[in-house]
């Protein structure tokens, strides 16, 4: 009944009575996103109608209750077949400001009208692909990146800008094609991160690094939510930039990257924007080459070097361990490097452990980007596992027991996804240098069995990749309660009476054939598979190790 009567006014009425109709429609189903298929005919007249109305000569009103309407229309997807047409594209990109390269922003009676034909457009080429289609021919990306130049340095459109951006992370996320004329031709990649420093409103103190008002306000909810479109569309443009080929790539990656160092620092409106505005950036600093990652830490000032060093005198002599990570004025610390988004990466991370759900989207690119910066930068790899895996004193408890970050993540070894125990597994490791008797000091062989395995390291020894040889230091607790560890759980255990011992030499007999008997029958029914380990230290069935191991010794006794 509803499009009845504003498909009946909509044809026969002046602008003043569609825009009327228009309005009570637009309010009464403005959370509508289901609609009766019995309809869906006269919802396409209506949107058929809406267009002529729109390519008229009417008030700014009107249009601005046509475009409400149609935005609404056009979360249905069924009814976009037949009007999703060239014509009304360029209609709506005319309405957005985005048909010519010279329409100005002057007239501020008509943003209300650009931010709406936006939003149609979001809709429109999420839900049809036709529209998807014609926004290639239409070059609507190019289009798009003009009109962001033209408000970049303007606070006050922000909605257009949010809605510029996130059809931009539409377009690129529907086509490759896209990506590759963001990143190259239209020079997406400054561009972006241009309207990224303008929402944080940045102020340079050095080529890679900007002043951090730790007591200044937080971001209006308009800059945050036009950060969040500017990162999502810059995921997109660098998906595929692990390498850097050229100077000025890596020049721009760094400028990003300190960027994105900035928006780690700063805060949002609320909690949940704050933690929306992070995740988004950590999953920008995972396409950012690692060797430009080096931004994140930069050194202290003369002043604040003064200030650590005052620092590292207050601190007691026999907290000697923790001397090198101290925080002075809200600023985290360590071998003379400042490590505040290091150390606020860490606290994400944690955070998303405790949230208890979504691993594999939440807590793996967190995990992973820490887990390269420890590889690739020493300074990072000597903080986190300062902070992770301090010098251990109490061993009497599991690893996996407790509510540290360590006990945090040797609880993720044994998780059910595949995934996210990889990934846990491989940042402590890495945190060790790859050393396997280090990583079991921390997690036990138990819990370290699945790594080991995939890397063939089960027999010791320590990855692939160069660390430097400083060694650790144990504290006079561990080397004391070293000999009575139990290396299997990592943890102290009392010495416990051992069975045989009051056994006689029969009854010990009998218990190791009943044993083997036992182990014959799983083995003979394939329900265990006995295994050994090959010369490179992966597993294999026994009889196969055996095997390898009988060629290896003949042939070393021909070579004698």
């Amino acid at each position: 009944m509803d499009e009845e009567r504003a498909l009946y006014i909509v044809r026969a009425g002046e602008a003043g009575a569609i825009e009327r109709v228009l309005r009570d429609y637009s309010d009464k189903h403005r959370a509508t996103f289901k609609f009766e298929p019995t309809d869906e005919d006269k919802r396409k007249k209506l949107c058929e109608g809406i267009f002529k109305v729109l390519g008229k000569d009417v008030p700014t009103t009107c249009q601005v209750s046509c475009l409400e309407v149609l935005r609404i229309l056009s979360r249905d997807k069924k009814i976009l077949v037949p009007v999703t047409t060239k014509e009304n594209m360029q209609i709506l990109l005319k309405l957005a400001k985005l048909s010519e390269a010279d329409d100005s922003l002057e007239k501020t009676s008509e943003f209300p009208v650009i931010v709406e034909s936006l939003k149609c457009l979001c809709n429109i080429v999420f839900n049809s692909q036709m529209a998807q289609q014609l926004s290639l021919e239409l070059n609507l990306a190019a289009k798009l990146c003009n009109l962001l130049r033209k408000c970049k340095d303007r606070k006050y459109i922000n909605d257009i800008k949010c809605f510029d951006l996130r059809l931009l992370f539409l377009l690129s996320l529907l086509h490759t094609d896209i990506r590759s004329q963001l990143r190259y031709e239209l020079q997406g990649l400054p561009l972006l991160t241009q309207i990224l420093e303008s929402a944080f409103s940045i102020k340079w103190t050095d080529e890679y690094e900007s002043a951090i008002d730790h007591n200044g306000p937080p971001l209006s909810p308009q800059e945050t939510d036009c950060a969040i479109e500017a990162l999502k569309a810059l995921f997109n443009v660098t998906v595929d930039s692990w390498k850097v080929h050229k100077e000025s790539d890596s020049h721009q990656f760094r400028v990003m990257a300190a960027v994105l160092r900035h928006c780690l620092l700063i805060v949002g409106p609320t909690e949940d924007k704050t933690e929306e505005l992070h995740s988004n950036a950590v999953n920008l600093l995972s396409n950012v080459p690692v060797s430009c990652l080096d931004v994140l830490i930069c050194p202290l000032t003369h002043e604040e070097t003064v200030q650590e060093a005052t620092t590292l005198d207050e601190l007691p002599s026999d907290k000697t361990a923790e001397k090198e990570t101290v925080l002075k004025n809200n600023t985290m610390v360590y071998n003379g490097m400042n490590m505040e988004a290091i150390h606020v990466l860490l606290s994400f991370m944690e955070k998303r452990i405790d949230k208890g759900s979504s691993y594999r989207e939440g807590l793996t690119p967190v995990l992973s980007l820490l887990t390269e910066c420890s590889r690739a930068h020493r300074n990072i790899r000597k903080f986190l596992k300062d902070q992770v895996l301090p010098p251990l004193r109490d061993v009497t408890n599991r690893p996996e027991v407790g509510s540290t970050v360590r006990n945090k993540l040797v609880r993720l070894m044994t998780h059910v996804d595949l995934g996210v125990k990889q990934i846990a597994a491989e940042f402590l490791f890495v945190l060790c240098k790859e050393r396997v008797d280090s990583l079991l000091k921390y997690t036990g062989y138990g819990n370290a069995a699945g790594l080991l395995a995939a890397r063939g390291l089960l027999a010791g020894g320590r990855g692939d990749n160069w660390y430097s040889e400083d060694e650790d230091t144990d504290t006079e607790e561990y080397k004391n309660a070293k000999p009575n560890i139990n290396l299997i759980t990592g943890h102290l255990e009392e010495p416990m009476p051992n069975p045989i011992d009051e056994m006689t030499e029969e009854q010990k007999e009998y218990e190791a054939m009943k044993l083997v008997n036992m182990l014959d029958k799983l083995s003979r029914e394939e329900l265990l598979k006995p295994m050994g380990l090959k010369p490179d230290g992966t597993i294999t069935p026994l009889e196969e190790a055996l095997n390898q191991y009988s060629v290896i010794e003949e042939t070393s006794s021909d070579t004698d």
